[in-house]
């Protein structure tokens, strides 16, 4: 097959025709896509202009897939620092600012010193400087309130907050796939 610039990756939609994921988006190499094509797992939906030859076949790029089976999705997000950062917003549970990712750390709402867990419902997203303000103590013996107590989010809850952060690129074709809140372009 010819050579193809890697940056050519599909968009996955679900059954349903929504991605399988907002926040990081959904998207596979154009390999697995067309892997998956061949292996009669997904419907092209949309296509790129770029060709790949065989030497028996000429094949257009998947740019959108749908999965011709219909995926639940866990219940439970996985606990990970980026999902608390998506929940919390990228913002810091004691400032209130948003941050880049690079700018910002878990806090233990009860100290790890203290007996509490790396868990939902005891990690937030802070700023450097608020978690060194904080240092060992809970928000009430530093008198730093929280905007928001941590909770465990639902994945549905986490897929609507990643809407509101797209990535910064989005190809055409994938746009009316997703549902970014962001004031449309008139025409």
């Amino acid at each position: 097959m010819d050579a193809v610039p890697p940056s050519s990756p599909a968009l996955v939609l679900n059954a349903d025709y929504r991605p399988l994921s907002y926040f990081p988006l959904s998207l596979v190499p154009w390999q697995d896509a067309v892997k998956a094509v061949f292996l009669d797992r997904v419907n092209v939906v949309c296509e790129y202009d770029r060709v790949i030859h065989s030497p028996s076949l000429e094949i257009r790029l998947p740019s959108v897939i749908s999965l011709k089976q219909f995926v639940r999705t866990a219940r439970t997000p996985a606990f990970t620092r980026f999902n608390v950062f998506l929940r919390d917003r990228f913002t810091c549970q004691y400032c209130g600012q948003r941050f880049p990712t690079h700018d910002l750390t878990f806090d233990h709402v009860v100290p790890r010193s203290w007996g509490g867990r790396t868990t939902w419902a005891n990690v937030v997203t802070a700023c450097g400087a608020c978690n060194l303000r904080k240092s060992n103590r809970t928000p009430r013996a530093a008198s730093m309130p929280l905007r928001q107590p941590p909770h465990v989010p639902s994945h549905h809850m986490l897929q609507e907050i990643g809407r509101a952060f797209p990535p910064n690129y989005l190809h055409e074709s994938w746009r009316d796939y997703l549902y970014w809140d962001s004031e449309l372009d008139p025409w």
